[in-house]
């Protein structure tokens, strides 16, 4: 079978609605960014043949993990990870298995066993960014039902995609070094061999030891009191089942403390005291409000670990850890947001799980909805609305970037021979919370929030894919026997929602926090105003994003204006890192030389790819030597996956 009709064939299966998945198909047949031959997929997705990921090489259709132990020395000197993992897998055919393939990429492997004896393994052609996958013999086979545990004897790469090692000079205290792990989506392949997909959960152990602090995406267990500089384990255990990119480690001169009766925050020592006092205030009720959306939190603890400025996200959602950026502690707790979505994920995403990177909109989008119904029931309804406003105009840039008739603008996108990561935007996050936020509507308020935790409820501690959400949520609403949602629910058209590219159709947003934004840009719009800090002193810092993100969108300012928009308003000295980079991208666009060095040294203090990647192109576009100049200076400060979409960024 070609691969093509391989691909229709595993849609088709998933229950696509008529025509969408030859649909799917075609359109990224024209625009993917990687065309393997026949024979490459014949070979290295024959094990993909039953499963229902393509970003994942394992076999995990004949063999399901059940629990990993995963054993490291967090070794700064070599800055390399080491040890082994223990794989508790479970055979899921019924005929014999004799194989089993996992996910690695860049791992150094010296030693295998199946059930304590010796096994033959080796590594098969590597496949884009896919990686090498490690095929392991497995003597006498298994039968269905079978347990055997997978011992693999392994140590990361200088080329690990997972892992950032800084330096002593790189974190803010200049004493001691730091490494931590982002595994999202198809890094943890690069830590250890794995079944790296969203579709595969399994419970975790972690022993972990180094000189300095541990966290990691686990319940410690035991003493974790620590001396700097003096080896020690640590132990974490994870029993709720996790996909492997949720599996993560940092480790470096940390310390914590308390933000809630269930919370606490993790930073460097000269960091801790302001990110208490960023949390503390918010952080209990947005898990109580979570709770009444959903239902009781599941994870034990709730804990923020923030990170050094390099961190490529503004948060991950590592279960019990949130990774944080920095960027969120701006001393005004205006950027605490990140914390709501991040929490959420405790639900979406976490608990309940995407099947494979193609479906993401169901992690991210779910999200976005509970993170909104969070802010509005802390903040007051309008504040749903003035979120909607803020996140439109990212999905816009998106699909501007993207183009509207591509591949990439889709609900559901086909990652046959793709990088999870070049398919990364806003899209997921807002085109999926505007699906969610049409369904709200279509059934009303009150029906969603009975649906909410049903979803939950029904789908907890597994994954699942765009028609098995539609089935449920089809199913619900025709099981509550009234007639007049059963027509509602039958007049949804799930093709054009999941497969359709560009914009969804816009919402009427109450406008009533962003008009006074509006209306002040539209003064700028006029040489002749004179701007007063007065115009601003009333807004949010939302509201000020805002302003400045609709004068970006407006003709452009002289670079005599700009100047005096960033000096009136005083945002060159502002600590609020979305305000400083929303006005430099004005700047930039202005053509304001005065901003180009400024920008340059932003980007040399910040990680977080929200603002990195959007400030590289726009110098890029006004003085390509300065970009190229700044991404050299500053290339080993960035994260690997960061440092890899800048390059793209700018074409080197």
């Amino acid at each position: 079978m070609s691969w093509l009709a391989s691909v229709s064939t595993r849609l088709t299966q998933q229950k696509a609605v008529a025509s969408a998945p030859v649909r799917a198909v075609a359109s990224v047949a024209a625009t993917s960014v990687f065309t393997p031959s026949k024979t490459t997929f014949s070979r290295a997705f024959a094990s993909a043949a039953m499963s229902r990921d393509p970003s994942s090489l394992s076999n995990y259709g004949a063999w399901r993990t059940r629990h990993t132990t995963a054993t490291f020395d967090i070794d700064f000197e070599a800055k390399r990870m080491k040890g082994s993992v223990i794989l508790e897998l479970v055979s899921q055919t019924d005929k014999q298995s004799n194989e089993v393939i996992l996910d690695s990429k860049f791992v150094d492997v010296s030693s295998v066993k199946v059930d304590a004896s010796e096994s033959k393994w080796e590594f098969k052609d590597e496949v884009h960014a896919l990686g090498k996958p490690l095929h392991i013999s497995v003597p006498g086979g298994a039968a269905k039902g079978d347990v055997i545990n997978v011992k693999i004897d392994v140590e990361t790469t200088e080329k690990c995609t997972a892992l950032q090692w800084l330096t002593p000079a790189q974190t803010s205290n200049k004493k001691h070094p730091y490494m931590f792990s982002q595994c999202q989506a198809i890094n943890a392949r690069s830590i250890f061999p794995c079944q790296d997909t969203p579709d595969v959960k399994a419970t975790f152990t972690f022993n972990l030891t180094s000189t300095l602090p541990v966290v990691a995406s686990g319940v410690p267990v035991g003493n974790h009191d620590a001396t700097p500089g003096k080896l020690k384990l640590y132990k974490f255990e994870q029993e709720v089942p996790i996909p492997a990119y949720l599996f993560a480690v940092a480790s470096g001169d940390i310390v914590t403390a308390p933000i809630g009766p269930r919370s606490k925050v993790a930073a460097g020592p000269l960091e801790i005291e302001e990110c208490k006092w960023e949390f503390e205030r918010d952080m209990e009720k947005f898990m109580e409000i979570a709770e009444k959306l959903v239902f009781p939190y599941k994870w034990g603890e709730y804990n923020v670990l923030v990170l050094p400025p390099s961190f490529p996200y503004g948060g991950m959602e590592n279960p019990v850890y949130t990774f944080c950026t920095p960027t969120v502690v701006s001393g005004d707790r205006q950027n605490v947001d990140v914390i709501a979505h991040e929490l959420s994920h405790s639900w979406s995403g976490n608990l309940v799980s995407n099947a494979s990177w193609e479906h993401f909109w169901l992690n991210e989008g779910w999200t976005m909805y509970l993170e909104r119904r969070i802010i509005a029931a802390l903040h007051g309804e309008p504040e749903f609305d003035f979120s909607c406003i803020l996140g439109w105009k990212g999905l816009e840039d998106s699909v501007s970037q993207y183009g509207k008739d591509h591949e990439y603008t889709k609900l559901i996108i086909n990652h046959k021979g793709v990088d999870p990561e070049d398919v990364y935007s806003q899209v997921a996050y807002e085109k999926g919370f505007h699906f969610l936020y049409y369904l709200d509507r279509v059934v009303g308020r009150e029906n969603f929030d009975k649906f909410i935790p049903h979803y939950f409820n029904t789908w907890s501690g597994k994954s699942l894919d765009s028609f098995e959400f539609r089935d449920t949520f089809m199913d619900f609403f025709n099981g509550l026997g009234d007639e007049d949602l059963k027509k509602k629910v039958a007049e949804i058209d799930w093709n054009d929602r999941l497969y359709s590219p560009g914009l969804p159709p816009k919402p009427e947003f109450d406008t009533t926090l962003a008009d006074q934004c509006f209306a002040l840009a539209d003064k700028w719009k006029n040489d002749s105003f004179e701007p007063s800090p007065k115009d601003i002193e009333e807004f949010t810092s939302s509201q000020k994003l805002v302003f400045l993100e609709k004068v970006q969108q407006d003709v452009p300012l002289s670079p005599e204006r700009a100047q005096l928009l960033g000096k009136v308003y005083e945002l060159l000295g502002s600590r609020n890192v979305e305000l400083l980079s929303a006005y430099y991208l004005i700047a930039l666009k202005s053509k304001d030389t005065t901003s180009y060095q400024g920008t340059a040294e932003l980007l040399g203090k910040v990680g977080r790819m929200k603002y990195v990647r959007p400030l590289f192109r726009a110098l890029n576009k006004v003085d390509r030597n300065l970009a190229l100049e700044t991404f050299a200076k500053n290339r080993d400060f960035y994260h690997p996956i960061a440092k890899g979409m800048v390059e793209k960024d700018l074409k080197i």
